[in-house]
């Protein structure tokens, strides 16, 4: 990967070089703590380009005040040949204008570095597991899966573009009471293969088509030997098989959204392996469990309610409501007990652990925060561990809701979703809103060619950068960049809003939010439509003007940076950046 830096960090490195010659001077005290000052854009972008609070931070370890240690700095930054201008705004804030070679050279970047414009390596190689999806193996997936899924899959994305290695993982839930059921629904399913007549699918199973075909393989391999043998026969037979085709339909279902796991992780083998009880031998040698009592129910205490001494984990020590039972009276393992197990075995390959969870495991957080705490004191270092929690998704159809899919029975597949809409259209689509919000997805409006569909908006800006270029080719016209110069202040607006990508790029992966990156292609995409319209109504400001080949040399240069910079972000989204609609 190609050493960059951040224009932003470039001029975080010049402004901490005055700072240090200031100390040289005597004018800082020495050693005096710069962790705090910032370079950052300004909120009003009529302020400058860039603004520092250096001043504001550094004027009390300076016994002055802030505005004349301002004065002292801008008397160092007006040297700089990169700083137009330097002022003083309020009690000391120092605003800066950067010279427009500066733009104009970060548009050269963009061209050298191409699809690694943006990329960088904040994350210093530590290693990050993200866990998501993570649907029970009892079915097809659905709509409701979707946008943890896109959500998980863009973060990690994003989070190799800023240097760290990722494990995409998916945890299979194959040891619960939901994966007999989804036996016995195969069991039925079977039994009709052999020619049964078996009737409405009785409640409480999974009543989808999606089991008809695994109840002929069955039927195939197994002949009429499990029709009416006893259930103690050909569950256990019965269960793996069954998990695996369904695991291999929900492949087969993200495949279609471009999606691919690192690693499946089976909590039947992982129970099968003892991995919980080495757990809890592991939190019992570092007093994070003990045997003891549970408080009663809080209200009123059902009759049938005893006190039951269960292994628990000292879970309000590290925040949670109240300690933890990792194991039921009758000996199986609780949930959470599972979990914990699994949260350790996650943690002994990464430095750093994320989770993306539909709202409705909303309750389980605390605890395996907790647990992934008391891990990461036993083992004295640290475990950063986020949970996403990432909102239902409602599907409707011209403002109606949409009715369940008959091949599931139950809910709308995402397979059907794909098959209507496009990949591009479910993925950009769910990255629209922050994760922890509602959202509405309208079969009409995301297939809708205006300006209100995000989806369209961007890709319909990367397909008029190429029909741009096409046209110009055909005039025998293209990018040519000797003649920067003579671009002016619109577009030195447009390639400043480009040139925020490699920061924006790194606060979306510190905070864990791929949402921004379509938040800021939908800005840089406004921003290019405008431009480009801008020659609608004055003939001098078209991207070509034939008679003036030099200047449009300029302008299909810049063009085709914007262009790299929407591919760039759509990539991290896992969007294509189409040529033409």
């Amino acid at each position: 990967m190609p050493d960059t830096q951040t224009l932003h960090a470039a001029f975080a490195e010049r402004i901490a070089a005055v700072l240090h010659a200031l100390e040289m001077e005597g004018a800082l005290p020495h050693g005096a703590s710069t962790t705090a000052v910032t370079v950052e854009p300004p909120r009003d972008p009529s302020h400058g380009d860039l603004a520092t609070n250096a001043a504001m931070v550094l004027a009390k370890p300076a016994a002055t005040n802030p505005r004349a240690l301002a004065e002292k700095i801008v008397a160092h930054l007006e040297k700089e040949p990169a700083v137009s201008r330097a002022e003083i705004a309020g009690p000391g804030f120092i605003n800066l204008r950067l010279a427009d070679s500066v733009w104009l050279d970060e548009l050269q970047v963009i061209a050298a570095l191409g699809p690694d414009y943006g990329r960088s390596r904040v994350g210093a190689g530590r290693r990050v597991n993200v866990e998501y999806v993570s649907a029970n193996p009892t079915g097809p997936m659905h709509m409701g899966h979707c946008r943890g899924a896109v959500v998980g899959d863009a973060l990690a994305n994003l989070l190799e573009f800023v240097g760290h290695p990722v494990t995409r993982e998916y945890y299979v839930n194959d040891a619960g009471a939901q994966v007999d059921v989804l036996a016995r629904s195969a069991h039925l399913r079977y039994r009709e293969a052999l020619g049964e007549s078996i009737g409405e699918i009785p409640e409480g199973l999974y009543p989808g088509d999606y089991l008809v075909p695994v109840g002929k393989v069955l039927a195939a391999e197994f002949g009429d030997r499990f029709a009416d043998a006893p259930e103690g026969e050909w569950l256990p037979v019965f269960k793996p098989q069954v998990v695996h085709a369904m695991m291999d339909m929900i492949r087969s279902d993200l495949a279609l959204l471009g999606i691919e796991h690192d690693v499946f992780a089976s909590e039947a083998e992982l129970q099968g392996a003892g991995k919980p009880a080495e757990a809890e031998a592991w939190m019992r040698a570092h007093d994070l469990v003990f045997d003891g009592v549970l408080e009663a129910p809080k209200g009123k205490t059902p009759e049938d309610w005893e006190p039951v001494e269960l292994p628990l984990f000292r879970a309000t020590k590290f925040g949670d409501d109240q300690d933890r039972p990792i194991r039921k009276s009758d000996g199986n393992w609780t949930y959470f007990g599972a979990d914990l197990a699994y949260h350790m075995q996650k943690a002994s390959a990464a430095d750093e652990l994320i989770d993306i969870w539909g709202a409705d495991h909303a309750g389980t957080v605390k605890r395996i925060k907790a647990a992934v705490a008391a891990l990461a004191e036993g083992e004295g270092r640290a475990i950063p561990f986020d949970v996403k929690l990432v909102q239902m998704v409602q599907l409707l159809r011209g403002g109606e809701p949409v009715k369940m899919s008959k091949r599931s029975g139950t809910f709308v597949t995402l397979a059907d979703v794909v098959r209507e809409v496009g990949k591009d259209v479910v993925r950009f689509t769910m990255l629209t809103r922050k994760p922890e919000a509602q959202m509405e997805f309208d079969f009409a409006k995301v297939v809708e060619a205006s300006k209100d569909n995000p989806v369209f908006y961007v890709q319909y800006a990367s397909a008029r950068i190429h029909s741009t270029l096409r046209k110009a080719a055909a005039e025998g016209l293209g990018p040519d960049p000797s003649a920067l110069d003579r671009l002016g202040a619109d577009e030195l607006a447009l390639i400043k809003q480009a040139a925020q990508f490699p920061r924006l790029v790194e606060a979306a992966a510190a905070a864990r939010e791929p949402h921004r990156v379509a938040f800021f292609l939908y800005d840089l995409a406004a921003a290019f439509h405008a431009f480009w319209n801008a020659g609608n109504d004055a003939p001098e400001k078209r991207i070509i003007v034939t008679q003036d080949p030099a200047l449009t040399g300029a302008r299909l240069f810049l063009a085709t940076q914007i262009g790299q910079v929407i591919r760039n972000g759509l990539a991290l989204l896992g969007v294509e950046a189409v040529e033409e609609m």
